[in-house]
């Protein structure tokens, strides 16, 4: 374990995340936020001062591999959680230290889930930096530490690989910093074309900027206790065309910015995601059309934005989904599980992982008929090799075996089935709302510390696609000499 390596990576971590702080302590300024002003202005000061500390003296081993760049990764996540969690221990807003670390890493997986009963009183910083954590959180720290600091590619890849949500990633040009850049281009566009157009829409501007925040980084906090159901139609339609956007591989965003548009439209994950999304809409749609009281345009409306927001993992909600048929019900819980594409901002499963799952299991059914039959799993016409499809076999089976036991751990706090199950669905999977208590309009108050614990864990083993928090449990890893 090159450790040196580890002390640089979280002193350079906790610069930057001295420097995110700074913003909550303008936004303190502008409302006259003395006291909440003074403890961001603390902390930052404090975040940059250790991490200068820390990565001052550059490692004298300068390679590191997968098996640092997993730890890396894992520990950074958790470090940033904690600092994170800081001011909203110290401002009062949430004194219990459990509580809020759960709602900060909430924030930063952008799960979207609270411990929260009520918003509205908070200062203006308060909740300014509870939504940004979405934000940085929701294209990767790490990738915006590998987009403004010089690393060398071989090794930096090991932090995306870690870090990158999906099956695999990969370089959209030759350098890897100049691809975190471009994917933090195309993050931050984004995320000024939608406050633009939320404030055309009547939202306060305040209002647009942290809605906007818990969008594109699709995680679903918000400022009002109604949540977005507070905004016009207007507002949630333009919300639902970025939940949708940033839910699709910011890679095929890459190839239609530089006028590569009809690739696009070639990636079957793409086409897969879309067809689920407008097609459980559309059934929800005629489900509930008879018991909503609304007119078919409405009723198509709240159901594609709540199947948006489940399939992005966002965790917005016009319409409490707890009071629908069961059916719809049941379509909600099954979007949760699957989730959003690879290399997007969204959590789940991810579809090319359920696709090439498929797609195994399929020739597996041709070669018990055929045993001389020779297939491959293909995507995008591609044949995808064998290291991934186990990769994604063995993915799926530690995805089940931590929800099994995550449930098993969760059921002693002696709360309904339904409120455990889709609660460790929902951490785990980053979605935020489930079913029961925990549904839109509820929350994670009523579990105990350490079932709090359990969803943090399952959170960050969502967020970093589960070996990098499993390897810290591994004791051959911190093996000095390994």
């Amino acid at each position: 374990m090159n450790y040196g390596f580890l002390r640089f990576l979280l002193g350079r971590l906790l610069i930057v995340e001295g420097l995110l702080l700074l913003l909550p302590v303008l936004v303190a300024v502008l409302y006259r936020e003395w006291a909440p002003c003074r403890i961001f202005l603390v902390i930052a000061v404090g975040s940059g001062i250790i991490g200068y500390f820390c990565g001052r003296k550059k490692p004298e081993k300068r390679e590191f591999y997968a098996r640092e760049g997993f730890v890396a990764t894992s520990l950074s996540w958790i470090v940033l959680s904690i600092v994170g969690s800081l001011p909203f221990v110290v401002s009062g807003a949430i004194p219990n230290p459990v509580d809020a670390l759960f709602e900060t890493v909430s924030g930063f997986t952008t799960t979207g889930g609270s411990i929260l009963t009520t918003v509205e009183g908070m200062d203006y910083s308060v909740q300014f930096w509870r939504c940004f954590t979405h934000w940085i959180g929701g294209m990767g720290v790490l990738v915006f530490i590998l987009a403004i600091l010089p690393m060398a590619d071989g090794y930096g890849m090991h932090l995306m690989r870690a870090e990158s949500p999906g099956p695999t990633a990969s370089k959209l040009v030759p350098k890897l910093g100049s691809t975190a850049k471009i994917l933090y281009m195309i993050y931050i566009v984004f995320t000024v074309i939608e406050i633009i157009l939320l404030k055309l829409t009547g939202m306060p501007i305040y209002d647009s900027i942290t809605i906007t925040f818990s969008t594109v980084g699709t995680g679903g906090f918000a400022v009002t206790d109604a949540g977005v159901g507070a905004y016009s139609v207007a507002s949630q339609a333009v919300i639902t065309i970025f939940m949708i956007l940033c839910s699709i591989n910011f890679n095929a965003w890459y190839l239609f910015f530089i006028g590569q548009g009809r690739k696009v439209w070639k990636i079957e994950e793409i086409r897969a995601y879309l067809v689920m999304v407008f097609g459980a809409a559309i059934l929800i749609t005629l489900r509930n059309l008879g018991s909503s009281g609304m007119s078919l345009p409405l009723t198509f409306h709240h159901a594609l934005f709540n199947v948006a927001s489940i399939t992005s993992t966002t965790g917005f909600a016009t319409k409490d989904f707890n009071l629908w048929p069961e059916a719809s019900r049941m379509l909600i819980v099954l979007l949760t599980l699957i989730g959003a594409c690879a290399g997007s901002t969204g959590g789940g499963f991810k579809v090319s992982r359920l696709l090439i799952l498929i797609k195994s299991a399929a020739n597996e059914i041709v070669f018990v008929t055929h045993r001389r039959s020779v297939r491959r799993v293909h995507m995008d016409g591609k044949g995808v090799d064998e290291q991934t499809v186990k990769s994604v076999s063995a993915y799926a089976i530690l995805y089940i075996l931590i929800f099994a036991v995550s449930a098993l751990l969760v059921s002693f706090n002696d709360i309904d089935f339904e409120t455990v199950i889709t609660a460790v669905g929902a951490t785990l999977n980053n979605v935020g709302p489930g079913l029961g208590l925990v549904g839109p309009t509820g929350n994670y108050a009523s579990f105990s510390s350490f079932s709090k614990l359990v969803f943090i864990f399952d959170m960050l083993a969502g967020r970093l696609e589960i070996l990098p928090m499993l390897i810290l449990f591994k004791p051959a890893t911190w093996r000095k000499n390994t």
